[in-house]
């Protein structure tokens, strides 16, 4: 039997995650929701229905694991927890800060509708927070460092867009080159936020709205933008189309280390992402996660989860045997 995923938002995440569920042919999408008019809302799956959010509810039945495609400023923090009271979910959360916070809202709606809510999951928190926890553990005398970028960070854009006389953006983040390669060669530099990224910002403004404070906001959102040198450039709508309508994105996490008895030799662990698109990488790995959501939830487990609860084995449709014999 297919494992029927619902999407809940139809924007550059909901349609990545049509087109993973594409590529897995354990899964099958179910029905779209969406806060627009569906009859407006065109997907690429053939016989597929869109409906509006109000009755996503009413076909809680008809969908095994529900996606939310929405945004970690406002979106996630009410929908995650209110969805999870009728479905199995997972999201994208990405304000690192609030995760914690975000975890138990979550886990007491799971808990007590007797769901499996999955929080955090993409590339980072996701996969890079996996990386950070093996490095951790191999070499418990060492430091972890984080860089992303150059890339479209999906959130931060997100996050200017909400501010009032904001049409679009595109934020890109960026990694301070010396500070990059100082952890890459082994030396364990002591950075702070500042010294290693940056973040600029191309923004759309309404016609007549006060850039001065459009900026001053930008600059200084809190667990965004006020920890870091940010420059903000205004342009048109037709400069943001022609020169920033592709979202890549990457970045490295590294683990520098030692062993011995003396701490004599060195060590750097390195796991690299460069990536076309932001939102289908994403997305991938969120379809992957949907499937152990789902495995984990026909065991009998329920609450919150986050990628270090999940066994690698659920993420894959390779069964123990396949993987043994071809991944081990």
């Amino acid at each position: 039997m297919s494992i029927r995923i619902g999407i809940l938002g139809y924007g550059n995440l909901g349609r990545g995650i049509e087109c993973a569920i594409k590529q897995n042919p354990d899964m099958e999408l179910a029905a779209v929701f969406t806060r627009r008019d569906p009859k407006s809302v065109h997907i690429l799956t053939e016989g597929v229905p869109v409906y509006h959010v109000d009755e996503a509810v009413s076909k809680k039945d008809e969908i095994d694991v529900l996606v939310l495609c929405g945004g970690s400023a406002t979106d996630l923090p009410e929908q995650t927890p209110k969805f999870a009271e009728s479905f199995n979910v997972i999201d994208s959360f990405d304000t690192h800060a609030r995760i914690p916070e975000h975890f138990a809202n979550v886990d007491a709606a799971a808990k007590k509708s007797n769901h499996i809510a999955m929080i955090s999951v993409g590339w980072d928190p996701g996969m890079f927070s996996l990386n950070r926890v093996y490095g951790s553990a191999v070499l418990p005398e060492g430091e972890s460092y984080t860089f992303w970028g150059k890339g479209v960070s999906q959130g931060h854009s997100d996050a200017i867009r909400r501010i009032e006389g904001v049409l679009d953006a595109r934020q890109y983040t960026i990694p301070v080159e010396s500070a990059l390669e100082a952890v890459r060669a082994g030396e364990q530099p002591e950075l702070s936020t500042r010294e290693k990224h940056t973040r600029e910002c191309f923004v759309v403004a309404k016609e007549g709205a006060d850039l001065a404070r459009i900026e001053q906001e930008i600059k200084t959102m809190p667990n965004y933008f006020a920890d870091y040198d940010t420059t903000v450039h205004f342009i048109s709508k037709e400069e943001l189309m022609r020169d920033h309508a592709g979202i890549p994105h990457g970045g490295f996490v590294f683990r520098s280390g030692a062993t011995g008895w003396n701490k004599e030799n060195k060590h750097v662990v390195e796991y690299s992402l460069k990536l076309d698109s932001n939102p289908e990488f994403t997305s991938s790995v969120i379809v992957a996660f949907a499937r152990a959501a789902y495995r984990m939830h026909q065991e009998g487990m329920t609450g919150c989860k986050t990628v270090f609860d999940v066994a690698p084995a659920y993420l894959s449709p390779m069964s123990p045997e396949e993987l043994r014999a071809h991944m081990l």
